[in-house]
């Protein structure tokens, strides 16, 4: 005799059946869809609209260089408390388009079409988001490296902002641009001293150059983080009320140095001054609750900092 239990399973799986054609199969009916979909994201600030476009993202191993001051088992264990592997580096990229109700302005420009697998997504993101590159009428750089300036310029050496002014810290344009500092570095960073000249040489007269702590167009306004480079810079935004910080570089890869801030990368030029910046920086940030954007903080990298012990930890804004 059937339970009662049984009678009701095996009702359910005769409805089941009956709604199936006769010779299907349990099988998806529908192909699986590989092609990467739009990654953008926009909110409110007060009055500025402020859009977050990703660029992609890229993997490195990770070796016992990628953190200097940091056994590289220590840098494993970080890593897996934060549920990612243990063996390489994930380093997304996040750029910043801010609306100010008289200018479009993008704060970086990504990787272009010069950047590891899975990056240089800008362009097309830009695009989802509404925007054309002629639309842009201001580029803000943080700071010289690759993959934030790249993708003003092609490869093949064609604008991707016909009608934007280019506005870069003036003691990076001082470094970068010295002839003398070029001769003096070492090998290794002679690519990315020929890649500036790439980049701002055809259009260097044009280029604006700004200094110290000031307000560059309505909302923002530069606040110096020097360290990861000499001229290195994040970006205040306020409005309504309401504030937000755009951190660039100033801390790359949150699961680690938020975490232990002291930690220096091997991308900053001056890891002594890089960590007292960041430090100072985080600290201000967890005090006055303020929003912050990470340029490699996982997408869409807008959140808050939270003091974590010793250290800190980033919490993701709630998606609204």
């Amino acid at each position: 005799m059937l339970t009662r239990r049984q009678t009701m399973t095996a009702s359910t799986a005769l409805a089941a059946a009956a709604v199936l054609p006769a010779g299907s199969t349990s099988e998806a009916a529908a192909a699986k869809r590989s092609e990467r979909l739009p990654a953008v994201y926009r909110f409110a600030l007060g009055e500025l609209e402020v859009t977050l476009v990703h660029d992609g993202h890229a993997r490195r191993p990770l070796d016992a260089n990628y953190v200097r001051n940091a056994a590289l088992e220590e840098v494993r264990t970080a890593l897996l408390d934060a549920f990612q592997p243990a063996d390489v580096v994930l380093s997304p990229f996040t750029t910043v388009v801010v609306n100010t109700g008289r200018e479009l302005v993008a704060i970086d420009a990504g990787n272009g079409d010069l950047g590891a697998p899975g990056t240089g997504l800008f362009r097309a993101n830009l695009a989802a988001a509404g925007y054309r590159p002629e639309e842009i009428d201001l580029v803000l750089v943080s700071h010289f490296h690759g993959d934030h300036i790249n993708g003003i310029r092609l490869k093949d050496g064609t604008p991707v902002f016909p009608n934007a002014r280019l506005l870069v810290p003036e003691p990076e344009w001082a470094f970068w641009m010295d002839e003398g500092q070029m001769s003096r570095a070492p090998e290794a960073m002679q690519g990315a001293f020929r890649n500036v000249r790439r980049v701002f040489g055809p259009e260097a007269p044009k280029v604006e150059r700004f200094s110290g702590e000031r307000e560059l167009v309505r909302g923002i306004t530069a606040v110096p983080a020097l360290g990861h480079t000499p001229g290195h810079y994040a970006f205040r935004l306020e409005s309504g009320g309401q504030s937000l910080l755009v951190l660039s570089d100033t801390a790359t890869k949150p699961e680690l140095f938020l975490r232990r801030p002291d930690w220096q990368v091997m991308f900053d030029m001056d890891g002594t001054r890089a960590a007292e910046t960041r430090k100072r920086i985080l600290d201000m940030l967890a005090f006055e609750r303020m929003m912050v954007v990470g340029y490699h903080f996982p997408f869409p990298a807008v959140g808050y900092v939270a003091r974590d012990g010793a250290g800190y930890r980033f919490v993701p804004a709630f998606w609204s």
